[in-house]
C-alpha cells in the first residue's frame, strides 16, 4: 500500500472511484470553483447541475488532468490525479465531449476504434483484442448497424451514441460526459439515459453535466448542484430536484410533479 492509497483512503474499493476534495480554480484573478468536493462512486450515475458560467465545464477539465486545481486534491481510483500521467488517466477515466469533428472522412468503426489508442502505442496496428472491443461497444449501444457509415455524415444523436461506445471501447472504469443532451431530439435523449443506467448496472461509474433537470431526474442515481463555483446540495434526485432548489439553481420559479420513484415533471411557472 503507497502512501497516495492511504492519503485517499485506501479501505474504500477503488474501481470507478473519483474524488475531488475541497478543489479550488482560480483563473485571471477569478475565483471560478471554491471548495468543490464530490465523490464518484462505482455503479452511480452523477448528474451535474448548473447554470451557464457555475463552473461545471472547469470542474469536468479538472477531474480529466487538463487543468490543475489551485488548491486542493483530485484522486482517480485512490492515487492522486497529479501523478498520474495522460495514458495512466486515460485507462481509468474516458470522456464524452459536447462536440466533436473529425477531419478526414472516418468510419464510425474508425472513431470507436481511437479509443484504444490508451492501450496501444500510437502508431502500432489495431490488435485482435481491439477490434474486439470496438465491436462490443457497437453492440452495447445497439449501433453495429452505423459501423461502416462515415460519422461526419450521421445524425447528432447517432454521433452522440458513437462517442458513448468509443469511450466504452477504451475500457475505463469512469465516464465523464459533457452536456450529452446537445442538440438531441427526445428520442436520443431517452436512449442516453437507458444507455447510462445500463452502463453503471454494468460497473461503470458516470458523471455527466446537463441543464434539464428532468433528464438528470430519469437517468441519475444522485445529482449535485453547482452554483457560483460551490457545490450547493448533493443527493438523490428526489431529494434534491424541487422548486426551492430549481430556484436558486436557475432563478425561475418552477413547479415540480412527481410521476413515479424515477420519474417528474418540470414545468416553469408563469408570472403572477
Amino acid at each position: 500500500m503507497t502512501d497516495v492509497q492511504r492519503e485517499a483512503g485506501s479501505d474504500v474499493p477503488s474501481a470507478g472511484r473519483v474524488e475531488a476534495r475541497d478543489v479550488h480554480f482560480c483563473f485571471d484573478k477569478r475565483e471560478i470553483l471554491k471548495g468543490v468536493s464530490l465523490v464518484l462512486e462505482r455503479g452511480e450515475v452523477v448528474s451535474l447541475l448548473g447554470a451557464n458560467g457555475a463552473g461545471k465545464t472547469t470542474l469536468l477539465r479538472l477531474l480529466l488532468g487538463l487543468l490543475a486545481p489551485t488548491q486542493g486534491e483530485i484522486f482517480v481510483e485512490n492515487l492522486r490525479l497529479a501523478s498520474l500521467s495522460s495514458r495512466q488517466i486515460a485507462t481509468r477515466i474516458a470522456y464524452v465531449p459536447q462536440v466533436h469533428t473529425t477531419p478526414f472522412p472516418y468510419t464510425v468503426r474508425e472513431v470507436v476504434l481511437m479509443g484504444r489508442l490508451p492501450k496501444r502505442s500510437l502508431l502500432s496496428s489495431p490488435r485482435e483484442v481491439d477490434h474486439v472491443a470496438v465491436q462490443s461497444a457497437l453492440d452495447k449501444l445497439e449501433i453495429r448497424h452505423l459501423a461502416d457509415r462515415v460519422y461526419s455524415g450521421i445524425s447528432g444523436g447517432e454521433r452522440q451514441l458513437v462517442l458513448i461506445a468509443r469511450a466504452l471501447a477504451q475500457e475505463a472504469s469512469t465516464l465523464i460526459l459533457d452536456e450529452p443532451l446537445s442538440n438531441l431530439d427526445f428520442g436520443y435523449q431517452v436512449k442516453i439515459a437507458q444507455h447510462l443506467k445500463d452502463l453503471a448496472k454494468d460497473g461503470h461509474s458516470v458523471l455527466i453535466t446537463c441543464h434539464d433537470p428532468q433528464f438528470a431526474y430519469q437517468a441519475s442515481s444522485r445529482v449535485a448542484l453547482l452554483i457560483n463555483g460551490r457545490l450547493a446540495q448533493e443527493g438523490s434526485p428526489h431529494q434534491i430536484l424541487n422548486s426551492a432548489s430549481l430556484r436558486s439553481l436557475y432563478g425561475i420559479d418552477v413547479e415540480c410533479v412527481s410521476l413515479s420513484k424515477d420519474r417528474a415533471a418540470f414545468f416553469p411557472r408563469e408570472p403572477s
